[in-house]
């Protein structure tokens, strides 16, 4: 199957471009760990999901720049002393929200201008909109003459 034709990719070539050395090489982290990606396709759309709990709306930097999605945080450690235990001393410290910086080279077949992104439970969902030229057709019944 040819999955070079420029108003049609099929969602394992999308896979295979999101998948790409310089894509998984050009993620930049802080933390060894990116969030974990579920990617679905629709008729009209791809669904893009990460799992990013602990984090509120306002923690995401989100950017396209030349087809490229990049979905990023910061690291915050915030160390707080509870008001009247000033003396209060960890004996074990887990807590911490690391950074990171995940890349997706988006295929020209994603209309870039109406991406749409929500955060809820824990799961930053993006809906990426096929171009018009790269909706299925409809079936076409011809008729022998």
């Amino acid at each position: 199957m040819n999955t070079t034709h420029k108003n049609a990719v099929s969602f394992p070539a999308f896979m295979n471009e999101l998948m790409k050395p310089d894509w998984l090489g050009g993620a930049e982290v802080n933390n060894s760990k990116l969030p974990a990606v579920n990617i679905k396709e629709d008729d009209t759309s791809y669904l893009l999901d990460l799992a990013v709990p602990g984090r509120k709306k306002e923690d995401f930097i989100i950017e396209i720049d030349n087809e490229v999605l990049t979905i990023s945080t910061e690291a915050k450690n915030e160390v707080s002393t509870e008001e009247g235990i000033a003396n209060l001393k960890y004996t074990r410290r887990e807590f911490s929200i690391s950074a990171f910086k995940r890349r997706f080279n988006l295929p020209e077949t994603i209309n870039t201008d109406k991406i749409e992104a929500s955060y809820e439970d824990g799961i930053l969902s993006f809906k990426l909109p096929k171009k018009e030229e790269a909706l299925p057709k409809p079936k076409r019944v011809i008729e022998l003459g």
